[in-house]
């Protein structure tokens, strides 16, 4: 038990020593957590994943600096991790909940139309549009664009439009 005391400590008044083993084992246990909750939490970046990083480093934290108990701090951790991982599988199974949760993509522009309400509810200006269809083509116009949306995670992707059959009428 001394040996437990030594190498964790209690409350707030943690040496370096102590810090240290909570680091370390607080990274396993976020690694385990993470595991647990889906590699998707880090690569898609929803609003629903980017919920979890945020509060598992909010939660796991207080237990490194000695602010919280280990083993509560743990549980409360699996249960925001088991959570996120039910939902995230309830909403594959429930179509309208994974929209309640997950949000859905909007159509920015399509076919020669700028959708200005959608862009209003995105949050986006004409300058954004365009910023995305730059970094996503290359373009500097929406002259060969068919597509933009503003993704769940909140990233704007475009859809080139398809010039194979101009190009075909060209070696005619």
């Amino acid at each position: 038990m001394y040996l437990i005391y030594y190498l964790f400590g209690e409350g707030a008044d943690l040496n370096v020593l102590q810090m240290s083993v909570r680091a370390l084992l607080f990274y396993t246990v976020a690694t385990l957590l993470v595991r647990i909750a889906g590699m998707r939490a880090f690569g898609k970046k929803s609003a629903f994943d980017t919920i979890i990083v945020i509060m598992l480093g909010a939660v796991l934290s207080r237990a490194v600096v000695g602010a919280s108990p280990i083993f509560p701090t743990i549980a409360a951790g699996l249960v925001f991790a088991i959570a996120h991982r039910f939902l995230a599988i309830l909403s594959i199974r429930v179509k309208g909940l994974g929209k309640i949760i997950k949000g859905t993509e909007r159509v920015l522009y399509k076919d020669g139309i700028i959708y200005h309400d959608n862009m209003r509810k995105s949050l986006i200006t004409d300058g954004d549009l365009m910023e995305g269809v730059r970094l996503n083509t290359g373009l500097n116009s929406l002259a060969e664009v068919k597509e933009v949306y503003m993704e769940r995670s909140g990233q704007i992707s475009v859809i080139k439009k398809d010039n194979s059959s101009a190009d075909r009428r060209l070696e005619d």
